[in-house]
């Protein structure tokens, strides 16, 4: 008989049958945990939108106020809001990195 050598063949199997048991568990783990609607990635961009925007509204009333009181050739109201836009932007990108990785944590598992 000419039959051909199976080479890997095991290995591919196993390889498969883990990928399709993972997929099968995160499809599982997902029902268990409820549909996500629309209104939870409105949620998520709003606390986005909303940690970037209020430290950039207290920068700008902070830098208001010491641009009447302490007045300079530079602006304190600029210097503070972007002052405040950074520490917003460092701000979300924690939180959404924060998600990212419960997310891809509760995927491996």
């Amino acid at each position: 008989m000419d039959e051909k050598p199976r080479t890997n063949q095991p290995n591919q199997e196993s390889t498969f049958s883990r990928e399709v048991g993972a997929q099968a568990a995160r499809k599982l783990k997902a029902q268990q945990k409820g549909v996500r609607s629309i209104w939870l990635g409105l949620g998520v961009s709003g606390m986005i939108g909303w940690s970037v925007t209020v430290p950039a509204l207290v920068g700008v009333a902070i830098g208001v106020w010491a641009d009447q009181q302490y007045p300079s050739k530079y602006s304190w109201t600029l210097m503070l809001l972007f002052t405040g836009l950074f520490i917003g932007c460092l701000n979300a990108w924690h939180w959404v990195d924060t998600e990212y990785k419960d997310m891809h944590e509760d995927s491996d598992e």
